[in-house]
């Protein structure tokens, strides 16, 4: 693997890199801007893998996206490479009305001296930047405010602030993981009709203002706390907005 065509794959190119915060910020924030994620592969019948060869020729290679153990699968061996102290995670992501089940997503925490920090670029419309690790503290981050407070005695839930309430994001033990224990719900997220990722297609990345957003049925931008939405009616519709957008077509 070629860590610096990944670094340029996430405008970072030719950048000098230590192993501080304000590094990892720029790492994340970087990768966000320009990986998208999607679960394309599902529906276009190519099976995801969990190695890291793949997702680099996949990422970088191919300059395509993925989804959670994909992205951040990748970002944390990028991490790694560049002398940061990671560790992966399991995390069981709200639907709403319930937790989904272990290694459901995966995710990073990163030691940067005494802090550690929260770092994802697999959950699609989370946080812009790294969150400190620090129960109970309300973080501002461009994307809105967030808290990593303590679920039960064992486990953490991440909650974003939806005006005076919150809204559980995931939750998540603070217990090392090695990818290959996420190869089962990696199976169910890309075979089981009970998966998110089955029923439709998605493909989302954050932009400078604001987010843009592809699904089976419309296209959506966010933008300046202004969002606007263009029905797709056709399979062609969406893959030539998936083009013009987020230059991804199918046969790449």
């Amino acid at each position: 693997m070629n860590w610096d065509e990944y670094l340029a794959r996430i405008g970072s190119g030719g950048r000098e890199f230590g192993t501080g915060r304000e590094d990892l910020k720029v790492l994340q924030r970087g990768h966000l801007l320009n990986v998208p994620f999607e679960n394309l592969d599902i529906h276009w019948k190519r099976q995801i893998v969990l190695e890291i060869e793949k997702f680099y020729e996949k990422i970088v290679g191919r300059r395509r996206g993925g989804f959670c153990y994909e992205l951040n699968g990748l970002f944390n061996e990028l991490l790694r490479h560049l002398g940061f102290k990671t560790r992966m995670i399991s995390a069981r992501v709200f639907n709403g009305t319930v937790h989904g089940p272990e290694f459901d997503h995966a995710a990073i925490i990163v030691t940067i001296g005494e802090d550690e920090y929260l770092a994802d670029v697999g959950f699609a419309d989370f946080t812009a930047e790294p969150l400190r690790f620090a129960v109970d503290e309300e973080q501002v981050d461009p994307n809105g405010t967030f808290v990593i407070r303590r679920f039960d005695a064992a486990t953490f839930e991440v909650a974003k602030r939806d005006g005076e309430s919150w809204n559980s994001q995931y939750v998540f033990k603070d217990i090392a993981r090695d990818l290959s224990e996420f190869a089962e719900m990696c199976n169910f997220q890309q075979y089981s009709p009970e998966s998110l990722f089955t029923k439709g297609k998605i493909c989302s990345v954050m932009t400078e203002t604001g987010r843009k957003s592809l699904t089976d049925t419309k296209y959506i931008v966010a933008a300046n706390h202004l969002r606007a939405e263009t029905p797709v009616g056709t399979e062609a519709d969406f893959n030539a907005i998936l083009d013009r957008e987020f230059d991804i077509r199918q046969n790449i």
